[in-house]
């Protein structure tokens, strides 16, 4: 399959970002819809999220991203895999989470994503980065006691802040104050493999949603 080429920034401010998309039938999207969920935000071109979904069958993955012609050519990854546990949404994720996580039964969604976000480095653009305070909330709202958020960044600054803003959320929590020296999971995705081979620092975090709150 030829590599689509798509613009590499997207505002998401911009008004038609703004309406929620519609759930899908989770019924018709996974076989077992009872699995735990992992949510990858800002999935890309979904090379990740297809890897997991291969090698661990006992979870069902959504991936969520605003580049639509990228959620198409993952979807068709889909199909020619036969994978019945992944499933590539396109739209802005700080606007459909709520309207998604609304419709699927409690204590699904355990595991959340966010690596490598578009950094937005001039100022008057900082608003634009995916981890803002509602997002936080809103996983606050819908990820299962004990379930666990990744974050990694090759920006320093975007690090910093996606990790001071779950810091200030009441429900989560990090066991590691200082930053992840390996990658928890079991799949790397394309910029961390080649920001370490160009010997260049991945700045990581993982939160963990408290159980008394």
């Amino acid at each position: 399959m030829a590599r689509v080429r798509v613009r590499q920034h997207v505002n998401p401010l911009s008004k038609q970002y703004q309406m929620p998309v519609s759930p899908p039938d989770w019924n018709q999207v996974y076989a077992q819809t009872a699995l735990p969920l992992h949510l990858d935000i800002g999935c890309g071109r979904g090379e990740f999220l297809l890897q997991m979904a291969t090698q661990q069958p006992h979870w069902n993955f959504l991936g969520l991203e605003i580049r639509e012609p990228l959620v198409k050519q993952a979807n068709s990854k889909v199909v020619d895999l036969g994978l019945s546990n992944l499933l590539f949404l396109f739209c802005n994720a700080n606007s459909s989470i709520d309207s998604l996580f609304s419709s699927w039964h409690p204590g699904a969604l355990q595991r959340v994503t966010i690596q490598f976000p578009d950094p937005w480095f001039k100022k008057r653009q900082a608003k634009r980065r995916i981890v803002q305070p509602t997002l936080v909330d809103t996983l606050g709202a819908y990820l299962t006691s004990g379930g666990e958020v990744f974050l990694q960044s090759d920006v320093e600054e975007v690090a910093v802040e996606m990790r001071s803003r779950f810091d200030a959320h009441p429900v989560f929590y990090r066991p590691e104050t200082a930053w992840l020296p390996t990658n928890p999971l079991p799949v790397p995705t394309e910029r961390e493999i080649a920001t370490l081979a160009r010997g260049e620092p991945v700045y990581r975090m993982l939160f963990f949603r408290r159980d008394d709150v």
